[in-house]
This record gives structure tokens, C-alpha cells and sequence, in this order.
């Protein structure tokens, strides 16, 4: 019989053999709900499914803004993740945080290849030396989403030409005559309407190259083409062409239940629209002012990239970096890329879709890449790297739902918008010297 002694002694054994050979525990935080959390938990299950040495934790955090906001007070309290997702107008402010974040660069170590990553995606989060500091996780780029069957019910061809706002403006008109309640509406109006506004354009956004030429910007995005476009989105929203929703998403709601006709949005949309629309859908390039330009240049990203934070073990940067490089490999990008309408981040993915078939199978899919790829981008239209920009977006919503709501006129409002954001460009500026 065994004694009491002896099953303690034979359980403390195992209970040590079982812990000498636990896999590594990686904590990712990220902002996803709904269909995109579900397929971000379907990578970490797959991830974790193909080896035994790490497993990969991830939590909702809450959204973009949130999200960031725990990864701050986490590392203050010395209980940072290891992988923190962070919305792409945060990149300056993560830049910033010396003692916070470990280079991805560094974490992959020698014989990381950051060539085969897209360029106008990992621009936005190279350092000026070319270095990636953070992984392009998800990124996207505003697209029209057109809800074909509510023009064919207002009597209109659903193949009538919306490449330019001039010809969206025309059709907004014959909704609207129609009796269509929701002619447009949008998603990330700072986002779609100034920032790649301003991109598509090829007018600056901010000065010093929109903040990569250094920390000492400020705001132009209350130039004659900007005023000039939310001057007439804010007569749209007088006239009942255009209905505002919200901030974030929340015209997706809108236009997935078939209300709306048109649909400023992220090009991600695809995974929610293809879900639960019920109606015949298409993707279009984001329309431009022919008035502005004879030619759109290039949209910028938005989204999010994933940063590793300092103050872990060796073994557990390990293991961060394997996940970084199962997230980057050709069939996990591809099939996001086809899952979510996110860009992929390697040239090698988007190949990969173009060859089996997708974008022949999903027409417009391939709509954000190029809009992204086409032309290479200039120092109006690389994309943003401006300090606090979260709280500055905060500002210009603000401003524009004034203009939205006939309080105040474009010109007013940008005027507003351009001196509060760069109160807080000085700030920061102060903050980083």
C-alpha cells in the first residue's frame, strides 16, 4: 500500500515533469468582435494546433482607442501582453514610448526578410533607417460599397459609372428623388473624407511629408480641396443624401440591412457585408473629385499593426516570433486577406489569391490592393505619422458633425479643427524633444 508520503512525493514528480514541458504562454490583446474576432481566434486556434511549444492567448480588449488604452496602463503596471494591437494613428505615439515596445526587427532577429512585405503597407510602420517596427497585421483601405438592387428600385442602372464624386452626386440626386431614405453613408469620416481624401488627392494632410519628416507638423487638412468636398458632404447631409451614423461603423449596420444604396468604408467591410447583406453587393474604387485631379494617386492604410512590448523573457520573444511569422506566411495572409478583404501584407499572398482564382470568382476584391499599389505613393499620400492622432481624430469628428448637422461651415469647422489638433501637436512635439 502506499503511503501518503509516497503518492505526495509521486505527484510532485509529475506535477514538475508535466511543468518542465508546458508550452510558453504568449498573451496577444486586439480590438476584434463579431465575425473578425471570430476569425482571428480561428488563427491563434490554427497556430497553437501546428506545434506544442507555445500557445497563443488572445483577449478582447475593447476597441482600437481601448485597446490602447489597456496596453498603456498594462505596461504601467507591469502586466503588459506580449502583442499588443494598436490602431494605425497610433504608430508616432508607440514610436515614442522608449522602454515600451521591442522592435519587431528585433524580435524576428537575423534573416528576417522585410522585403517580401508590400511596401505601401509597411511604410507606415518602418523606421526611417527601413527597420519594421511593428507587423501590418490588418490593414485596409476605403473603398464605395454599392448596394446594387437599391439603385435598380430607384431606377438606376446598378452598372452606372461612381468613379468620380462628380457622378456620385448625380446618382445621390435620383435616390434621393426616388425616395430612398439612405442615399450614402459612411464609416471613419476623418479617415475616408480627409485623411485619403487628402491622399487620393495628392494634397498634404500636414506639413513636414504629414509628420515623417519630423515631430514639428502641423494640420493642413483645411486646404481649398478638403473645405471644398466637406462643403458639399455637408450639403448632402442638409438635402438628406447623405446620412451621418456615426464615428466608428456604425453606417455598416445601415447599409448590411439593406437600407443604404452607397457606402464609404473600409475595405474590411467585406467580411461583414458578405455575411448577413441579403442583396446583390459590389465594391467599387473610392470615387475622387474630377475638379481636384485628373487622376486619383494613391488611398492609404488604415487598421491596425502589432507591436511586441519590452519586459519579457527570451523564450517568450521566441515564441512571438514564430507567431509573427505564421501569421506572415503566404496561405495564413492569403486566407485572411480572402476572409476579411484586409490587403495582404506579403507580395507572395496577394500572388497566391490572384492564382487560385479569387479575384476572378469576387469581383472588386482586388480593388483595395490596387488602389494601394498602383502608383508609388508621394509625400502627400505615404500614408500619416502624426503624434497623439487618436484624440486629434476626436477633434475632427467633432468638427465635421457641426458641419454634418448645419452648425457651422466647412471652412469654419477645418479652421477649428486644424488649430485644437495642433495645440496637441505642439504638445507631443514637447513631450518627444
Amino acid at each position: 500500500m502506499k503511503t501518503l508520503t509516497s503518492v505526495i512525493a509521486t505527484t510532485a514528480v509529475l506535477s514538475s515533469a508535466q511543468a518542465s514541458f508546458a508550452a510558453t504562454e504568449i498573451e496577444f490583446w486586439h480590438a476584434f468582435t463579431g465575425r473578425l474576432g471570430e476569425l482571428v481566434a480561428e488563427q491563434v486556434d490554427t497556430f497553437n494546433a501546428s506545434q506544442d511549444e507555445y500557445t497563443v492567448v488572445q483577449s478582447h480588449k475593447g476597441n482600437y482607442s481601448e485597446t490602447l488604452n489597456a496596453g498603456i496602463a498594462a505596461f504601467r503596471a507591469g502586466e503588459q501582453p506580449h502583442i499588443l494591437m494598436v490602431i494605425e494613428v497610433g504608430t508616432a505615439t508607440m514610436m515614442a514610448a522608449e522602454g515600451a515596445i521591442k522592435p519587431v526587427y528585433e524580435v524576428m532577429g537575423d534573416g528576417f526578410d522585410q522585403s517580401k512585405y508590400i511596401g505601401s503597407v509597411k511604410g507606415y510602420y518602418t523606421s526611417p533607417d527601413g527597420n519594421m517596427l511593428s507587423l501590418p497585421f490588418n490593414s485596409s483601405t476605403p473603398v464605395l460599397w454599392v448596394n446594387r438592387d437599391k439603385l435598380s428600385e430607384a431606377g438606376i442602372d446598378p452598372d452606372t459609372p461612381m468613379a468620380t464624386w462628380e457622378q456620385v452626386g448625380g446618382v445621390l440626386d435620383v435616390l434621393k428623388e426616388a425616395g430612398v431614405d439612405c442615399p450614402m453613408t459612411t464609416a471613419w469620416q476623418s479617415w475616408i473624407h480627409l485623411e485619403n481624401f487628402s491622399a487620393y488627392h495628392n494634397v498634404p494632410f500636414a506639413t513636414q511629408d504629414n509628420g515623417f519628416a519630423g515631430t514639428d507638423t502641423e494640420l493642413a487638412l483645411n486646404g481649398p480641396a478638403q473645405v471644398a468636398h466637406i462643403s458639399q458632404m455637408g450639403q448632402w447631409a442638409q438635402d438628406g443624401k447623405f446620412i451621418y451614423a456615426g464615428r466608428r461603423n456604425e453606417g455598416g449596420a445601415n447599409f448590411r440591412a439593406g437600407e443604404c444604396a452607397l457606402f464609404t468604408e473600409s475595405s474590411a467591410g467585406y467580411a461583414g457585408i458578405k455575411a448577413e447583406a441579403e442583396f446583390d453587393f459590389e465594391v467599387r474604387p473610392l470615387p475622387y473629385w474630377e475638379a481636384v485631379a485628373s487622376e486619383p494617386q494613391n488611398t492609404i492604410i488604415g487598421g491596425a499593426s502589432l507591436w511586441v512590448m519590452e519586459g519579457h523573457e527570451d523564450a517568450e520573444y521566441a515564441g512571438v516570433a514564430a507567431f509573427m511569422d505564421f501569421l506572415s506566411s503566404a496561405d495564413i495572409q492569403a486566407k485572411w486577406h480572402q476572409d476579411t478583404g484586409y490587403l495582404p501584407i506579403t507580395a507572395e499572398a496577394g500572388e497566391k489569391t490572384k492564382m487560385m482564382g479569387f479575384y476572378d470568382e469576387n469581383p472588386g476584391t482586388d480593388i483595395a490592393v490596387m488602389q494601394m499599389t498602383a502608383k508609388e505613393p508621394t509625400a502627400n499620400s505615404k500614408g500619416l505619422r502624426l503624434g497623439s492622432f487618436d484624440q486629434i481624430r476626436g477633434i475632427i469628428d467633432e468638427e465635421l458633425e457641426a458641419v454634418w448637422s448645419g452648425d457651422k461651415d466647412a471652412q469654419t469647422a477645418l479652421d477649428s479643427a486644424a488649430e485644437r489638433g495642433n495645440a496637441l501637436l505642439r504638445r507631443f512635439e514637447q513631450a518627444t524633444q
